[in-house]
């Protein structure tokens, strides 16, 4: 983490309303538990230099639960917030018996890719990803399933 100080702000209380005195507005890091001028910084996974936006748990940091849903089931993940679609995807593999190839992930109505990182598109604790088959991969299932059928049926001879 980056830290850069900064010159501290401060409203006169006259322009609130409150008499002459002046105080210190107390948004910048107080309420943090660190000194009153100080900005946190933080890098974001695409490089981007950003001040944090929040004091205990901050977006991108600690661990989020994800309520996935999977037409008949439900499914709680708990993992980092700056995790990846991709990750998360393995990690459904061990619970659903899909391959992560065969998932499809949608997140407020889109469908999302394996390298979007869950913080960037805004998933938050709690929130919910629904999961879904992939049809295409679906489909060459069932044919294959299929096949093997009228294969075996061809094998089996009945003599009379």
């Amino acid at each position: 983490m980056i830290k850069f100080r900064s010159k501290r702000f401060s409203r006169s209380s006259s322009k609130l309303g409150t008499g002459g005195a002046t105080h210190d507005s107390g948004g910048v890091g107080k309420s943090c538990g660190m000194p009153a001028g100080e900005i946190k910084w933080e890098l974001r996974p695409g490089g981007m230099l950003v001040q944090k936006r929040e004091c205990k748990e901050s977006v991108g940091e600690g661990i989020i639960t994800i309520k996935i849903s999977n037409v008949s089931q439900w499914h709680d993940i708990s993992l980092e917030a700056t995790s990846t679609f991709g990750e998360l995807k393995i990690l459904l593999s061990l619970l659903t018996n899909l391959e992560p190839k065969e998932q499809r992930l949608l997140f407020k109505g889109k469908e999302r890719e394996n390298h979007e990182y869950l913080h960037m598109v805004g998933v938050r604790d709690k929130d919910k990803v629904l999961l879904l088959e992939d049809p295409a991969i679906k489909e060459r299932k069932l044919l294959s399933l299929a096949g093997d059928r009228v294969v075996r049926s061809s094998h089996c001879t009945i003599s009379v």
